[in-house]
């Protein structure tokens, strides 16, 4: 399976993408950062934003798309541009017919890490270490991008094949109607 990871950001949007199956050490495909100028007004750096997800997705062909899960804890206005940059990944997505996921912040550490309160140091590291890196991708949000691809192919590449074959056994036992 081929995850693509973002955790969204209007300055910097990171972006990464591993392949593996559930039980085996990923792969790193790419990471990076889609930028834009903090002085560009909204709606421009929303479209960079999607040109730049549209060439990831045309460039390396996900089968989902993990998207960090924005909540606002204290301080609202600072989120606001994160859900817009959150909501433009998930659009992307869906119009190219990509399933998309989200994942909490701390469903994110914990799958890493081990630890739902890690900080960004210890994501980075233990993302290097899972991918067998010598240091975690720059920046660090390349590597929190890198972290939710992980953690959705460990917790819900799982998922998604146990529903798959919930569903194909319930359509087994559907009675079949007399021709």
């Amino acid at each position: 399976m081929r995850v693509l990871g973002v955790d969204p950001g209007l300055t910097r949007c990171g972006v990464g993408v591993i392949e593996g199956t559930p039980g085996r050490p990923p792969t790193l495909v790419a990471a990076g950062v889609i930028r834009t100028p903090s002085g560009d007004p909204l709606p421009e750096r929303l479209v960079a934003i999607e040109r730049g997800l549209i060439e990831w997705l045309g460039e390396y062909t996900p089968d989902v798309v993990a998207v960090e899960r924005v909540f606002a804890d204290q301080n609202v206005l600072s989120v606001i541009g994160t859900a817009q940059a959150a909501g433009i990944a998930m659009l992307v997505a869906a119009r190219r017919g990509v399933p998309v996921h989200t994942h909490t912040p701390t469903e994110v550490k914990a799958s890493i890490s081990g630890s739902g309160r890690a900080d960004k140091a210890q994501v980075g590291k233990m993302v290097a270490r899972i991918l067998a890196l010598k240091e975690p991708p720059k920046p660090a949000d390349a590597a929190d991008a890198v972290a939710l691809a992980i953690c959705h192919l460990w917790r819900g590449g799982g998922a998604e094949r146990i529903a798959a074959a919930v569903a194909k056994q319930a359509a087994r036992q559907q009675p079949r109607r007399p021709a």
